[in-house]
């Protein structure tokens, strides 16, 4: 009996250290894949803080000398108030449909909302949108308390004392009471979109402040940041020296910016 036992545990030997290298490696795996997804965030973290800082102007002059494309917002892309943000496209596209009483036909947009999370930018295309407000405060609410960074409207904004008073920060094409219920239905949620004449896919980075709203492709986002940095960094060494100088030719040639 002595010899079966002691026979059956060398058999089972191999099974056991087979067991035990197959449980290292699937751990092992699981905190690759957990590393790898903390990289991935901290990156992004690092780009949207970059972005954060440097000025729209910038980065869209940067765009154009990487891509040679206009990739900024026509002058009709207003703030509600001065503000300036940054952060991931989250797309929402929205139909006409008038006479719609289908109580869900807006419901993808405010899942959109509910999906989305912390730096997240709500860009809505509202078709023929001019004269009918995409949001309003209860959506702003929303989004500003999932962490939104911001929102950018093709179409209209309404309850603006509100999102004023909360500090959500929205661009949009113009003012106006209306409402999309039962004119308008959801169409699209992150899908590319055409947004006051700017291609947006969901992903991109979205950047606003008082010169305007500006969209970086993400996969240019590094070299575009690199490059508005150094303009950034350019540009704010010559206020003092055009001073000194009294010449703003001078230091254009000195710095080679304008």
């Amino acid at each position: 009996m002595e010899e079966r036992r002691r026979y059956q545990e060398s058999r089972n030997r191999p099974s056991l250290l087979l067991a035990g290298l197959l449980l290292l490696s699937a751990a092992s795996g699981i905190w690759w894949v957990r590393g790898q997804a903390a990289t991935a965030s901290a990156d992004d973290s690092s780009l949207i803080a970059g972005f954060r800082r440097v000025e729209v102007a910038s980065v869209s002059d940067a765009l154009e000398q990487l891509s040679g494309k206009r990739m900024y917002m026509s002058h009709r892309m207003q703030p509600i108030f001065t503000a300036k943000f940054a952060g991931f496209a989250r797309t929402v596209q929205l139909k006409k449909d008038e006479g719609n009483n289908d109580p869900a036909a807006l419901s993808g947009m405010l899942a959109a909302i509910d999906e989305g999370g912390a730096d997240s930018v709500y860009v809505m295309v509202v078709e023929d949108g001019r004269d009918i407000a995409g949001m309003g405060g209860l959506m702003g609410t929303a989004m500003a308390a999932r962490g939104f960074a911001g929102a950018v409207i093709d179409g209209g904004v309404r309850d603006v004392a509100y999102l004023r008073k909360i500090g959500f920060a929205v661009f949009s094409t113009g003012i106006v009471p209306s409402t999309s219920v039962h004119h308008y239905r959801f169409a699209a949620a992150q899908v590319p979109v055409s947004c006051d004449g700017v291609t947006v896919n969901p992903g991109d980075i979205v950047a606003a402040d008082s010169d305007g709203v500006v969209v970086v492709p993400k996969q240019m986002a590094p070299q575009v940041l690199e490059l508005a940095q150094q303009m950034d960094f350019k540009e704010h060494s010559m206020y003092p020296e055009i001073e000194r100088l009294k010449s703003i030719q001078e230091a254009v040639k000195k710095f080679g910016r304008l």
